[in-house]
C-alpha cells in the first residue's frame, strides 16, 4: 500500500512565507489551515452580491455572521459609568437595514470615533460580529465593518468582482481579511496538481482544477459557481472513494478459508425447529452472506436493519454455518449485559443444538459459550478450554475475546453487534486471531443512509433488512409540549399508571444522571438561553415516586452503577418485578423486554433524531402496542419541536436518518475518520450528492482494477497523500 512520495509542489508551501506571520498564525490556529493549498480549499460559504443586501430577518444566534447592508441611522449617546462617572462615557448606536429588517450595532468608548465619522446614514459596508440579543433586539457588538464604495476604488473592485464571497470566518479574522489573503496566493492555484485522471475529467465535462479554483473565490457569474462546485464535489468524492477501493482492492487479495455450510448439519437441523418462517428480507439477505462465506477472500459485510428486524436471527444462521464447514463463529458485543442477553437468546433458539458434548444434546450439536471481563476464574478457564479445542464452535462476549489469552480453535466469522461502539483497533486485534482472516459481519440497528454508508463504510458491503417480523406491534408517538401544556404531562403520567395498572411496564429516559459536579465552565448556548440544566434520572425518580407515580415499583439505572447493580437492576425489570425504570441512554441497545410497552422521554429535544429512534425501539417489542411520549419544554415553532414532529410521524428508520443528517451536517456524521481539519468534506453534501458520490465509486473501483498502485496518475497520488494523513490512513486500513 506504500505510495511512492508525489514531488513537492507549491500548493504545499507554508502560508507564513506567502503572507504576514501574525495573520498565518491566526490562519493555522483558528481555521486548521497551515498551506497555500489548505487556504485554496477554504472555500467561501456564500456570496453575497454587491448591489444586494443580505436578508437580516433570517440571521442565526450566537453565530459568527457577515452581511451587507445599509446604515439607516447613527446616533451617539452619553452616559455615566464607573469608568467614567461625570456622564463621559459614550456609546454609538447604529441601525442597519436590508429594507426589510433592522439590525442594531453598538459601539463603546474609544470605539465610537471612526465608525461615528464613517458610518453615515446611506452608507453601504460589510459588518462581521455574532449576532446576539439585547432588550429583545437582535444586535451585533463592536462589530467589524469595510465600507463598500460605489466609486469602483481599487480594493474592494479587486477584491469581490459582483459577487462578493463570504468566507467561514471568526471573531479573530473576518470574512474580508480571509478574501484579501486568498487575492495574494489565487495565482499560485495554476500549480494546482489535477487527482482526477484526464479521461475522467474530459468525459464528464469538468473543469480543471486551477480554472475551478480561480471560479470559486473569484467568480464573475452564478454559473461560475455552480460549474466550480461541480468540480470540487466531484474531487472530494472521488479521491475519498479512491481511497475506500483500495482497501476493497487490497482485502480482496487476502486470502479466506471458504465456508460452505453442509446440507444437513447444524444449520439444517436449526432451520427445521424454527418456529415461524423467516421473512423475505432474512432470506434474501442470508443469501448474500452465504455467497460471500463460500468464497476465498474475507468477507467484509455491513448489515442495517431496525432494531427488531431479526438481525440476530441472520447473523446466528451465518455463525452455523461456519460451524458446519468447521470453523467457530465469535460474536463481540459492546456491553456485558448485551452480551449476556445475546447469549442467552441464541441458547434458547438453539435448544438442544447448543448441548454439544452433553447428554440430551443432538446429534449435529456445538456449545455455545459466554466470555466477559468480569466472569469467575473456573467458568472463564472452562470457556477459553472450549475455544482452544474447538469443543466449542459460538463464543459470544466483550472486548475481553480480543485479550492475549484469547486462543481459537479456527475462527472463521467475527460477528461485530453495534460497530459505532467498538473501535477499529479491536476489530482488528480480533481478525489477527484466525490462521487466516476470518469473515466478519458488522450489524448496526442505527440505519446508514445508502450514501454515508458508501462514504463511511465505503469498505464494506451493505445488506439491509428493512421488514419487521410478524408479530411486532406498532409504537404510536406523541409530542408532549410540557411548557405550553402542562396537563398533558400530567396525562402522560396517567398514561404509564393505566399501563402499569394492565399489567405492562413502562420506561422513564432522562439526558442526565444527577450526581455530577457542576462544571461552571460547560456552558453551552443552549443552556444558557434556557437557563436549566436537562433533566436528571435521580431527580425525576424521586419526583415521580413522591409524585404522580407515587406508589408504583420505581428504579434507576445509570452508566455509573457498578455493573453487578445494573444487571441486577435489568434483571428485576425483565422479571417484571419493577413496574418503571427511570435509565440515562443505557438502555438504548439491547435490552429487551417484551412486557414494557410504554416510554417517556423528558428533555426529548436534549437527543439526536437517531438516539430517539433508537430508544423507542425498546417498547413494543411483545404483542401488546408500544407507547412512546417525548416530552419537552421547547417552543412550537423551535427546530427541536420540529425535529421532535418528524421523529413522531414516522417509524421508518431510513427517513429519519436522512432528517437528522441535514439537520446535522455532513460534519459529525463522518466522526472520526473526518477528525483532520483538512480531511473534512468541504464542498460535498452527503445527502444531496448521492449520485456524485455512486457515480465516483464506480470510477474509483475501475481506476483502482486498472492500476492498484495509481503508478499512472501522479495527481491522484499527491491528493491521496492529503487525505490520507498519518491517523487517517490508519482508520482506513482498520475501517
Amino acid at each position: 500500500m506504500d505510495l511512492v512520495p508525489a514531488p513537492q509542489e507549491p500548493l504545499q508551501q507554508p502560508l507564513k512565507s506567502q503572507l504576514g506571520p501574525a495573520t498565518a498564525k491566526v490562519m493555522a490556529e483558528h481555521l486548521g489551515l497551515h498551506t497555500v493549498g489548505d487556504l485554496l480549499h477554504h472555500y467561501p460559504r456564500r456570496y453575497e452580491e454587491r448591489g444586494q443586501l443580505t436578508h437580516l430577518a433570517d440571521l442565526p444566534m450566537d453565530e459568527h455572521v457577515t452581511v451587507v447592508a445599509q446604515v439607516a441611522d447613527a446616533r451617539l449617546h452619553s452616559f455615566a459609568s464607573a469608568k467614567a462617572p461625570r456622564g463621559k462615557g459614550q456609546r454609538l448606536e447604529v441601525t442597519i437595514t436590508d429594507g426589510s429588517g433592522r439590525l442594531q450595532l453598538v459601539f463603546f468608548g474609544n470605539g465610537v470615533h471612526k465608525p461615528h465619522k464613517e458610518l453615515l446614514p446611506g452608507t453601504r459596508a460589510m459588518f462581521a460580529g455574532k449576532v446576539s440579543v439585547f432588550n429583545r433586539r437582535l444586535q451585533l457588538a463592536h462589530p467589524a465593518y469595510e465600507l463598500l464604495r460605489g466609486d469602483g476604488e481599487e480594493t474592494v473592485e479587486t477584491w469581490a468582482g459582483a459577487l462578493i464571497p463570504i468566507y467561514p470566518a471568526t471573531a479573530k479574522l473576518e470574512s474580508w481579511k480571509i478574501g484579501k489573503a486568498l487575492q495574494t496566493v489565487l495565482p499560485m492555484a495554476q500549480d494546482a496538481v489535477d487527482p482526477l485522471p484526464e479521461s475522467l475529467r474530459a468525459g464528464r465535462g469538468l473543469l480543471p482544477l486551477p480554472e475551478a479554483l480561480e471560479k470559486i473565490h473569484r467568480p464573475h457569474t452564478k454559473a461560475d459557481i455552480a460549474d466550480a462546485r461541480a468540480r470540487l464535489k466531484w474531487d472530494e468524492a472521488f479521491v475519498l472513494q479512491v481511497a475506500l477501493a483500495r482497501r476493497r482492492h487490497a482485502d480482496t487479495q487476502l486470502a479466506a478459508v471458504a465456508r460452505k455450510p453442509k446440507p444437513d448439519g447444524l444449520l439444517a437441523a436449526f432451520d427445521a425447529r424454527l418456529p415461524f418462517t423467516l421473512t423475505d428480507g432474512q432470506r434474501r439477505v442470508s443469501e448474500e452472506i452465504f455467497t460471500d462465506l463460500a468464497t476465498e477472500h474475507p468477507m467484509h459485510r455491513l448489515l442495517q436493519g431496525e432494531v427488531g428486524s431479526g438481525k440476530t436471527m441472520v447473523a446466528l444462521r451465518a455463525m452455523l454455518a461456519v460451524v458446519d464447514a468447521g470453523g467457530q463463529a465469535a460474536m463481540l458485543a459492546p456491553t456485558e449485559v448485551l452480551a449476556q442477553q445475546h447469549h442467552r437468546s441464541i441458547v434458547e433458539m438453539m435448544g438442544e443444538l447448543a448441548e454439544g458434548g452433553m447428554l440430551g444434546g443432538a446429534e449435529h450439536a456445538t456449545k455455545v459459550v459466554l466470555l466477559t471481563g468480569s466472569m469467575g476464574a473456573a467458568a472463564r478457564r472452562q470457556a477459553l478450554l472450549d475455544l482452544v479445542t474447538g469443543e466449542a464452535g459460538i463464543v459470544i462476549g466483550t472486548h475481553a475475546l480480543i485479550e492475549d489469552k484469547v486462543q481459537f480453535h479456527d475462527l472463521g466469522l467475527v460477528v461485530v453487534d453495534e460497530q459505532h461502539r467498538f473501535g477499529v483497533e479491536q476489530r482488528d486485534a480480533l481478525r489477527g486471531k484466525g490462521k487466516q482472516p476470518p469473515h466478519l459481519l458488522v450489524m448496526t440497528a442505527t440505519p446508514i443512509p445508502r450514501t454515508v454508508a458508501m462514504t463511511v463504510f465505503g469498505d464494506l458491503e451493505t445488506s439491509v433488512l428493512d421488514q419487521l417480523p410478524a408479530g411486532r406491534s406498532p409504537i404510536a408517538s406523541h409530542v408532549v409540549p410540557a411548557a405550553d401544556k402542562p396537563h398533558f404531562l400530567t396525562r402522560a403520567w396517567e398514561r404509564v399508571r393505566e399501563e402499569v395498572e394492565n399489567g405492562h411496564q413502562a420506561y422513564v429516559v432522562c439526558p442526565r444522571i444527577g450526581d455530577e459536579e457542576p462544571d461552571p465552565k460547560k456552558k453551552s448556548a443552549e443552556d444558557e438561553a434556557e437557563k436549566r440544566p436537562p433533566l436528571a434520572v435521580l431527580d425525576v425518580a424521586d419526583q415521580l415516586t413522591k409524585g404522580p407515580l407515587g406508589g408504583l415499583r420505581v428504579e434507576v439505572l445509570h452508566g455509573r452503577m457498578h455493573p453487578d447493580d445494573k444487571d441486577a437492576v435489568m434483571r428485576r425489570f425483565a422479571a417484571g418485578e419493577t413496574d418503571v425504570l427511570v435509565a440515562t441512554t443505557v438502555i438504548e441497545v439491547g435490552v429487551n423486554v417484551p412486557n414494557a410497552t410504554v416510554m417517556v422521554i423528558m428533555d426529548a429535544d436534549r437527543f439526536g433524531v437517531s438516539q430517539l429512534h433508537q430508544l423507542r425501539g425498546r417498547v413494543g417489542r411483545g404483542s401488546a402496542p408500544g407507547l412512546c411520549l417525548l416530552v419537552t419544554e421547547m417552543p412550537e415553532a423551535s427546530a427541536a419541536r420540529q425535529r421532535l414532529n418528524a421523529v413522531a410521524a414516522t417509524l421508518d428508520g431510513f427517513e429519519l436518518s436522512r432528517i437528522d443528517l441535514e439537520q446535522r451536517r455532513e460534519g459529525d456524521v463522518l466522526g472520526q475518520a473526518q477528525s483532520g481539519a483538512r480531511t473534512s468534506l468541504r464542498m460535498l453534501a452527503v445527502i444531496e450528492d448521492e449520485e456524485i458520490i455512486a457515480q465516483a465509486r464506480e470510477e474509483a473501483t475501475a481506476v483502482v482494477a486498472a492500476d492498484p498502485e495509481l503508478t499512472g496518475l501522479p495527481g491522484l497520488r499527491t491528493a491521496l497523500d492529503a487525505l490520507l494523513d498519518e491517523e487517517r490512513e490508519q482508520y482506513l486500513e482498520k475501517g
